[in-house]
């Protein structure tokens, strides 16, 4: 169900700035994925482990963003470096009580940019069939269901392979 948009949220959404990780916002990351996770799933052990570490995400080759109002941290993303080709779109979140109004259009968007802008090769995601509104928002912009490579996934959760086909 969508969530009313106010004047006063059409306002903020306006003001959405989409920041670089800084060292600062570290337990945002954190919070806004506990957030979802322990709405919908469990936290599993790589969870537990990119989130009490975001900055090893941007020291091995990463980037993490993140959606500001003011000075209020609502959403955030990251790419996670699998390989030198290869990129996870990971970790995104929106709070709940901003979303619907396209700021997770906007950190997504962003995402494609930079790794656009800064790898070349593959982005791909794992998600749960449970998400609707998240695929249709990756299918929207160019995330293309996949088989799943083999080997294990990295989430037990993870029923849904995409790879992002502009």
């Amino acid at each position: 169900m969508d969530r009313p948009t106010t004047q006063l949220d059409k306002a903020d959404v306006a003001s959405v700035e989409i920041i670089p990780y800084e060292r600062r916002y570290g337990p945002e990351f954190k919070l806004l994925n506990l957030e979802w996770l322990q709405k919908y799933f469990t936290v599993e052990p790589i969870d537990k482990v990119l989130l009490s570490r975001p900055a090893a995400i941007i020291k091995s080759g990463g980037f993490i963003l993140f959606a500001r109002i003011g000075k209020q941290i609502v959403g955030t993303c990251a790419l996670l470096k699998e390989s030198d080709s290869r990129y996870e779109l990971s970790k995104m979140a929106v709070t709940a009580s901003y979303q619907g109004l396209g700021i997770g259009r906007r950190l997504l968007e962003s995402a494609i940019s930079t790794f656009a802008s800064s790898v070349k090769g593959e982005l791909f995601l794992e998600t749960n069939s449970a998400l609707t509104p998240a695929i249709r928002l990756y299918e929207s912009v160019g995330f293309v269901h996949s088989p799943r490579p083999t080997g294990p996934s990295h989430y037990e959760r993870a029923d849904v392979y995409m790879v992002y086909r502009p």
